[in-house]
């Protein structure tokens, strides 16, 4: 993996605010053609990644491009495209398909890092950490199911921030994950 490459998609990731929780797309999410033509650049200078495509449907996702993230992720029949179909419907708001997708996945690779890091983030409070981390492992349901009742919150509200937070390290290791 080449750390250039890592940077420069994790900062595809941190320079804009964090996603929502739902499909609706923020003021700073990049354009779809921005967003492929950064990806290209990137690739084209660092060389194209094994799992180029979907670190793409990823990014796509993260820039509130749900439709283009979808065609990608659906056509990976493997755990990672499993992965990154399951937070897409997650995002869409379709918490069942989500789910139908984190089954397919299983436990992923990336879950335990996932863990870790969420473990010692200050906005997590003790009830939503016991609920997401049961004894230190990440659940994926249960963030679904969080996500499901969090988006009824004010986007202002701190539970929406946890959770926009929580996503965004989730597609960091994803992202990692995908350039290792």
């Amino acid at each position: 993996m080449s750390l250039e490459l890592l940077d420069e998609i994790r900062l595809m990731i941190t320079s804009v605010s964090p996603a929502g929780l739902g499909p609706k797309s923020r003021a700073d999410a990049w354009a779809e053609g921005e967003v492929n033509a950064r990806l290209d650049g990137a690739f084209a200078k660092f060389g194209t990644p094994r799992n180029g495509e979907l670190v793409r449907s990823l990014i796509l996702l993260w820039h509130d491009h749900l439709d283009a993230s979808h065609n990608i992720s659906q056509s990976e029949d493997n755990r990672d495209g499993s992965l990154i179909h399951a937070i897409m419907h997650r995002r869409e708001p379709d918490y069942s398909n989500a789910k139908y997708w984190w089954r397919a996945t299983g436990t992923h690779p990336c879950f335990a890092e996932l863990a870790s890091r969420l473990a010692g983030l200050k906005e997590l409070e003790e009830p939503l950490r016991e609920r997401i981390l049961p004894k230190g492992q990440w659940d994926a349901f249960a963030f679904t199911d969080a996500v499901a009742a969090g988006i009824r919150e004010p986007a202002d509200s701190q539970i929406h921030s946890a959770l926009r937070a929580i996503q965004q390290i989730e597609s960091l290791v994803a992202v990692e994950h995908l350039l290792s």
